[in-house]
């Protein structure tokens, strides 16, 4: 098994800032990572296993895919338990792969969505895990404003820290204060590579086309991405109809 590598202090001071800003683990929480093989929640969850060592409270952790079976109808297609599994198991954490649920209605991603986190919901509660969390980054949250101003009409964008059902289950984002450069930086180190996105839709989806308005934005105006985030928590109720 390797070693647990230490990543820059730079980086480590901005998720130990967002842990501590939103308050987000207490001693003897059962914290349930949700893992879609992308890079971002591979970087996560390896990351509260470093915090897991070095942190002055204990906590359980445990890395959950949600396994859509896209990967069948590909050719030379492996299960996540291999693409994944294996490379959380150079670092000792161990992954559980549960079937997504059936649905006789035509896929799209809303319903995919919404699935996939009832599905999470219901396995936190049945194993009673009382912390979810989630590998979604600075960048997530800017177009996650972005897309619901563009296309549902509101102000509103993912929180750091929500809590569910009476207080019984909180969905937590420690990497919210990174950019997607530093997730990229720290799966470098990690040596630590995404599973291909199968999911024939994947390809056109509206966060595709927000992230790339955004970059064109980024591009030609210095400085516009630390406003926006700084917008979503400066937010000037008077001024709005």
């Amino acid at each position: 098994m390797k070693k647990i590598p230490q990543i820059p202090a730079r980086l480590n001071k901005k998720i130990g800032q967002a842990m501590h800003d939103y308050s987000m683990f207490e001693d003897g929480d059962r914290v349930l990572v949700a893992l879609s093989g992308g890079v971002d929640s591979l970087v996560l969850v390896c990351l509260l296993k470093l915090w897991q060592k070095k942190a002055p409270i204990t906590f359980e952790l445990q890395a959950l895919h949600i396994d859509h079976g896209f990967w069948k109808n590909q050719n030379e297609g492996r299960s996540p338990a291999i693409t994944i599994g294996t490379q959380l198991g150079r670092y000792s954490i161990e992954l559980l792969v549960e079937d997504e649920w059936q649905e006789e209605q035509e896929r799209s991603c809303y319903l995919c969505s919404r699935n996939r986190r009832s599905q999470l919901f219901d396995f936190a509660k049945d194993h009673g895990y009382n912390k979810i969390a989630f590998g979604h980054h600075k960048d997530d949250l800017i177009e996650t404003f972005m897309i619901n101003a563009i296309y549902s009409g509101n102000i509103s964008t993912m929180l750091p820290k929500q809590e569910l059902f009476k207080q019984t289950l909180s969905l937590v984002r420690p990497m919210c204060y990174l950019e997607k450069i530093d997730v990229v930086e720290i799966a470098g180190i990690f040596d630590l590579y995404p599973v291909e996105n199968n999911c024939p839709l994947s390809a056109n989806t509206r966060r595709e086309k927000v992230r790339s308005l955004l970059a064109n934005l980024y591009a030609t105006e210095d400085g516009a991405k630390s406003s926006l985030f700084a917008a979503l928590s400066n937010v000037r109720t008077n001024y709005l109809l």
